[in-house]
């Protein structure tokens, strides 16, 4: 058996700031102290590519556009608008309000929406 991803981690300078920007736009318990609880997916699945090095983590929503007009709202910015990365899936990047780039992927229910 393979082992699953069971943590993450998201730092910024202003803590209070990053737990309200997660707890609105992606609907996350920020509540209990130096952790929260993101929804899980049943499917977590991951890439290694061949790129500059980065590590990003992606977040499944039902709609990226939405998702990133949410964010910038809440206080982060677009980094890359909503593309689609043809029989892969329907992406988007946004940077939260300390500056860690993050993805989305767009889903239905608990499939990636693939072009």
């Amino acid at each position: 058996m393979s082992a699953p991803i069971v943590f993450f981690d998201i730092a910024g300078p202003d803590e209070p700031q990053l737990r309200t920007f997660y707890a609105e736009v992606f609907g996350w318990d920020c509540t209990k102290p130096t952790a929260f609880e993101p929804g899980n997916s049943p499917s977590l699945g991951g890439h290694i590519r061949q790129d500059p090095k980065e590590t990003l983590l992606y977040v499944g929503v039902p709609d990226v556009s939405a998702t990133l007009s949410k964010i910038e709202r809440a206080g982060g910015q677009t980094h890359v608008p909503r593309f689609e990365a043809k029989g892969v899936a329907v992406i988007g990047l946004f940077l939260d309000p300390a500056g860690n780039k993050m993805g989305q992927i767009e889903m239905d229910g608990d499939t990636a929406k693939i072009t």
